[in-house]
């Protein structure tokens, strides 16, 4: 399950892959999939601007030095995160930042929001009790986030859906993370994604963060963990 569903998650990302695997040597930096001012008023586009063209490029930027340096820049990222606590660092933070930010990135979108459907509604009932109980849960793990760090719904190697918190750019896919699996919604709560809009009203941008759902594509991302 865990390979098939990276593979495709990677696909959906726009990611260049090969032999089921990214490829190391093509890691890219990919386009923002909508214009700097597509989630307003939710986003403001110079935070997505600032966000997108400094901090993102700038993870990607260091991580491929980074790796570079380590001699694993011919490793695919799932093996390098898999592995993680055996890297720098630099190649762990910067490696984080810019898996995740891809992520972000493509589970929003403009008019979005509402609710899933289907499958991935199902999953969610299941494995919470309700889509209130879900969302009650995740905006938890973003709020309670100490410092800088993420809120993930993710999928387990048994198929089951869970949300989580990582420190700084950790993700589920690394080996230092409490709970592993693979991540199909994230939300960044670095100072950075909000602080221009919101100042310190974090719990505010958590719930906003509603509106920009791209539910389709997080439906997309966990329909790939089922084949």
């Amino acid at each position: 399950m865990k390979t098939k569903a990276i593979l495709t998650f990677t696909i959906v990302l726009g990611l260049i892959t090969i032999n089921n695997k990214i490829m190391a040597q093509n890691y890219i930096f990919p386009e923002l999939p909508y214009v700097y001012d597509a989630l307003e008023p939710y986003i403001d586009a110079r935070t997505m601007e600032i966000h997108y063209t400094k901090h993102h490029r700038a993870y990607y930027d260091n991580f491929v030095k980074a790796a570079g340096e380590a001699k694993i820049d011919h490793l695919p990222l799932e093996d390098i995160f898999s592995g993680v606590s055996a890297y720098s660092p630099a190649v762990r933070n910067n490696g984080g930042g810019y898996y995740n930010h891809m992520l972000f990135w493509n589970v929003m979108g403009p008019n979005a929001g509402g609710q899933p459907e289907g499958k991935l509604l199902k999953a969610i009932i299941e494995a919470f009790g309700s889509f209130d109980k879900f969302k009650a849960d995740f905006e938890n793990a973003a709020k309670t986030q100490f410092g800088s760090g993420w809120a993930w719904l993710a999928v387990d190697a048994g198929g089951k859906l869970f949300v989580s918190q990582t420190l700084n750019q950790d993700n589920p896919l690394m080996d230092v993370a409490s709970k592993r699996g693979v991540p199909i919604l994230g939300l960044d709560v670095w100072e950075h994604a909000y602080y221009l809009k919101y100042q310190n009203r974090r719990a505010e941008y958590v719930g906003i963060f509603w509106n920009v759902v791209n539910w389709k594509k997080v439906a997309e991302l966990y329909e790939a963990t089922l084949k």
